[in-house]
């Protein structure tokens, strides 16, 4: 699900479309789109009812979708028609009516999907997971005529930082962080786990599939969220060198995630509250929102 800036629509990216709902439950509007059943579908589906009971949609790959920063563009990853040689594309929607402004092909075979906004609504971030070893990440970019995707392989974008000048990244094995250049796509630095975080008695440390950007000098990236012994580190993005460990005033539960400038936020273990933290400016315990 994206939900617009402006909190006036949802988009959900289901098994057979995308839907657009208003806030007092009302569909908008409805793109239909191939199925992301884990066996090959060749029907359109109109209704949930029509494969509630099998197996393959309840265990559905899936897509994804997010809204440009300024609400103008949704950016969505499909499956363009049911049945054999189904291809997965990148699509660019006016959100207003669902309209398709563009469309490219990822040339990928994925099981789900996530996207890395930036600020420029020009660009936008998409990895698609394709298997345990393998995930490549796409850098698009849209000049409101021609649809341009970079390709990185093997690799999950993480954020993108405020002034949009730079993303971090990881690979699926999880070894390094890795800073690039959003302009062009250049990496700039890697720092990797093993050699910078400190042995906490786990078989390797690795970073999560989740961070935080919240200021351009400022990373926040965590390590043992996969063994539910979490830790949090500032990582400093000009040189990406651990400065320390993140030292909340309370536990903090899962990775930290982006939550725009100059913040981020954590799940608590229970799933019955949500954090919101910034940086201390004299460089002590991070503050809850």
């Amino acid at each position: 699900m994206a939900v617009s800036p402006g909190a006036d629509l949802a988009v959900f990216a289901g098994v057979h479309a995308l839907r657009a709902v208003d806030p007092s439950g009302a569909v908008r509007w409805e793109v239909r789109h191939g199925c992301w059943s884990a066996a090959v579908c060749t029907e359109a589906h109109a209704s949930f009812a029509e494969y509630a009971e099998d197996y393959h949609h309840g265990r559905a790959d899936r897509g994804s979708a997010a809204f440009s920063p300024d609400g103008k563009i949704l950016w969505a990853h499909i499956r363009n028609h049911a049945g054999e040689e189904v291809k997965e594309e990148w699509l660019i929607l006016d959100p207003a009516d669902g309209a398709v402004l563009a469309r490219a092909e990822t040339m990928t075979v994925g099981s789900a999907s996530f996207h890395t906004p930036h600020p420029d609504p020009a660009y936008m971030g998409l990895t698609v997971g394709e298997g345990e070893e393998d995930s490549p990440a796409l850098w698009g970019h849209w000049d409101g005529e021609k649809f341009s995707i970079e390709r990185f392989a093997e690799e999950v974008f993480l954020a993108v930082s405020p002034s949009g000048e730079h993303i971090v990244a990881t690979d699926p094995g999880q070894w390094a962080l890795y800073l690039r250049r959003a302009e062009d796509g250049a990496e700039l630095r890697r720092l990797n786990a093993a050699e910078a975080v400190p042995e906490s008695g786990d078989d390797r440390v690795c970073w999560d599939y989740e961070a935080a950007f919240p200021t351009d000098d400022a990373i926040i990236a965590g390590t043992g969220y996969d063994t539910g012994a979490p830790r949090h580190w500032l990582v400093d993005a000009r040189t990406l060198t651990l400065r320390g460990q993140i030292a909340y005033p309370f536990p903090a539960a899962g990775s930290p995630r982006p939550a725009g400038r100059g913040t981020w936020y954590t799940v608590a273990e229970d799933r019955t509250a949500l954090h919101l933290w910034s940086l201390p400016q004299d460089g002590g315990t991070p503050q809850d929102g």
